[in-house]
């Protein structure tokens, strides 16, 4: 039957039937494409994961530190390594060192004993030779020299000249004179020898060395000089009995 409003027709049955089989097969496509997926299908789908610069970041350091770790157990092992034959050689040169050192001692004991020669003495010193003694003449000026060198030896003034000259005038050189006339004479103490002296100033005046006889012309000047160098300052001094 047909619509009667002008401009519009209606559709017959036959039409409308299929109008509704379409929409109903698109209303099921519609459906079918909503539907979720069995659970087979779910099985293997792989979720995403979540990745970002942080999560390489660690990754990376941590295969760094690994690295390091594989390169100072590398480097330990081979210092140990060197170590262990440093060792080794040194303990094989010692031990060599040990036996030939070893060997010496055994060749050397095996080796004939000399005997040993004792060093010889070492010679006794010289005895030292005696001072070669001054000779003077025996006479007057040998006398005279003789004292004045005892008398410089302690120390005694006295010369030559002056020793001279007063025993030419108490004795005119003769040792063995004696004066019994003067004031001494008459006391029993004369005056005796080159230098008339009397017998306790010769004792007094006596100069180490020489002779304890009065008589003795060496002691007699020495003990003379002695007695004067300490009464006038010295023989040189004296020109007159004294």
């Amino acid at each position: 039957m047909r619509s009667t409003i002008s401009g519009y027709t209606r559709l017959p049955l036959v039409h409308k039937l299929s109008t509704a089989g379409i929409a109903a097969a698109g209303v099921a496509a519609v459906a079918f494409a909503a539907v979720p997926a069995s659970a087979d299908s779910q099985a293997l789908d792989v979720k995403p994961v979540a990745w970002s610069t942080a999560t390489a970041a660690a990754q990376d350091q941590v295969r760094d530190e690994l690295a390091q770790r594989v390169a100072g157990a590398a480097a330990q092992a081979k210092t140990d390594a060197a170590a262990a034959r440093k060792a080794g050689a040194d303990a094989a040169a010692k031990a060599k060192a040990d036996q030939e050192r070893a060997r010496k001692e055994a060749a050397s004991r095996s080796e004939e004993r000399k005997p040993v020669k004792a060093a010889p003495a070492p010679a006794a010193p010289a005895p030292a030779a005696a001072p070669v003694k001054k000779a003077y003449a025996d006479n007057l000026d040998g006398w005279i020299n003789e004292a004045i060198d005892v008398l410089r030896a302690k120390g005694i003034p006295a010369s030559f000249e002056g020793v001279k000259r007063n025993i030419m005038r108490e004795s005119t050189g003769n040792p063995r004179a004696i004066n019994n006339w003067d004031s001494n004479a008459a006391a029993g103490i004369p005056s005796k020898g080159l230098l008339q002296i009397i017998d306790p100033t010769f004792k007094a005046y006596h100069v180490e060395g020489t002779s304890w006889d009065i008589y003795d012309p060496v002691a007699n000047i020495a003990a003379s000089c002695n007695y004067a160098a300490d009464k006038y300052g010295s023989m040189d001094n004296v020109n007159s009995a004294y």
